[in-house]
C-alpha cells in the first residue's frame, strides 16, 4: 500500500519543542494543517524522545538512529514548513544539549560497565528511572494535565482501562481517584466485561486508558469505541504517534526507556500521581470533604494500626 502523500504546513513552522510536541500530537488526531505518512509520524515522534542526544547534531547521525535515510529527515522538515532540515536541526537543538537527568545516567553506564552485581544493575535501573522522571517534568505539558484533570472531576462517572502491565497502573489511578471523589471504576474489573464497563458509563462519562508500545490492542480498541459513543477521553501514553492519542481529548505523555525486561511503568506512576494531585487542585474543598470522611471511615472501622 502506497503511504499517503504529506502535505507541508502552509503556517509558520514550530519555533520550540514544545510547539512541536502539540503539532505532533494534532497531527496524530487528525487536527492539523500538515499530514504525515505512518513512517514520517513516528519518526518525528522518536526525534522528539531524543531531546539532548549527540545524534541530534548531524542529520546522518539521526538518520542511522532512527533507521531512515537522510531524504526522509529532509522531507519531514519541509513537510513541518521548514526551510530544510538545518532549520528544523535548530529547534531540536534549542534545549540544553544535556537531557534532564543525563549526567546521571551517563555516569551510572560509564561506573559500572562491564559490571553484572545485583546493585550495579539496580544502580543502573534507578538513575534511568530518574532520567524518565526528570524528561517527564521537562516536557510537561500544564493545558493537558489542566483539561484531563477538569474532565475527571466534571464527570458523572470515570473509568480507567489498562491491561496486562498496564493493569497496576490503571488499578493505582483508580485507588487514587477514589479518594477524592466517586464513581470511578476499573473497567472489566473481576472480568465482569469490558462492553458492559463502556454501557454503563453514560451521558458525560469520561474513560481514561492507560498503554504505552507496543500498546495492548484492546485498549486502542476500546478507547476509539468509547470516543464512538460521545464519552470524554484522556490517554495515558508515551508518544505522540501512540494510537491512543488519536481518540484522545487529552494526551499525557510520559517517558520510559530504560533496561528493565519489559516497560518501565516508574514514570508513569510518577505522572499517575501528578494527576490524582491535579484532580484534588481542581476542585479542592471537595477533595478535603472527601479524605476528612475517608478518615473518618478508616478509624471507625479500625483499619490502620496506631
Amino acid at each position: 500500500m502506497t503511504a499517503p502523500p504529506e502535505t507541508p504546513l502552509t503556517a509558520a513552522p514550530p519555533e520550540t519543542l514544545a510547539e512541536l510536541r502539540d503539532l505532533a500530537v494534532a497531527i496524530a488526531r487528525g487536527a492539523a494543517r500538515v499530514s504525515l505518512g505512518a513512517k514520517a509520524h513516528a519518526a518525528l515522534s522518536r526525534i522528539l524522545d531524543m531531546a539532548g542526544d549527540p545524534a541530534l547534531l548531524s542529520i546522518t547521525s539521526l538518520a542511522g538512529a532512527l533507521e531512515v535515510n537522510p531524504s526522509t529527515l529532509t522531507r519531514l522538515a519541509h513537510s513541518l514548513g521548514y526551510s530544510g532540515f538545518p532549520a528544523f536541526q535548530q529547534v531540536l537543538l534549542s534545549a540544553s544539549m544535556a537531557t534532564p537527568g543525563e549526567f546521571y545516567s551517563r555516569q551510572a553506564l560509564n561506573a559500572l560497565e562491564g559490571e553484572s552485581s545485583i546493585r550495579s544493575r539496580a544502580a543502573r535501573l534507578c538513575h534511568e528511572n530518574q532520567a524518565n522522571i526528570d524528561r517527564f517534568v521537562e516536557q510537561f505539558d500544564e493545558a493537558a494535565f489542566g483539561m484531563a484533570a477538569e474532565m475527571i472531576m466534571a464527570a458523572p462517572r470515570v473509568a480507567v482501562h489498562g491491561i496486562r502491565q498496564f493493569h497496576s497502573v490503571a488499578s493505582f489511578l483508580v485507588y487514587g481517584l477514589r479518594m477524592i471523589r466517586s464513581d470511578v471504576a476499573l473497567i472489566d474489573a473481576n472480568g465482569l466485561g469490558v462492553a458492559e464497563g463502556l454501557s454503563l458509563m453514560g451521558e458525560g462519562g469520561v474513560l481514561l486508558s492507560t498503554s504505552c508500545a507496543p500498546y495492548s490492542a484492546q485498549v486502542v480498541e476500546v478507547a476509539a469505541a468509547a470516543r464512538g459513543i460521545g464519552l470524554g477521553t484522556i490517554a495515558l501514553t508515551d508518544r505522540a504517534s501512540s494510537p491512543l492519542v488519536d481518540s484522545s481529548r487529552a494526551a499525557i505523555l510520559v517517558p520510559h526507556q530504560s533496561s528493565f525486561l519489559s516497560n518501565s511503568i516508574g514514570a508513569f506512576i510518577v505522572a499517575a500521581e501528578c494527576l490524582i494531585n491535579a484532580c484534588a487542585a481542581a476542585r479542592p474543598e471537595a477533595a478535603r470533604r472527601a479524605l476528612r470522611e475517608r478518615d473518618r471511615m478508616i478509624g471507625r472501622l479500625g483499619i490502620e494500626l496506631s
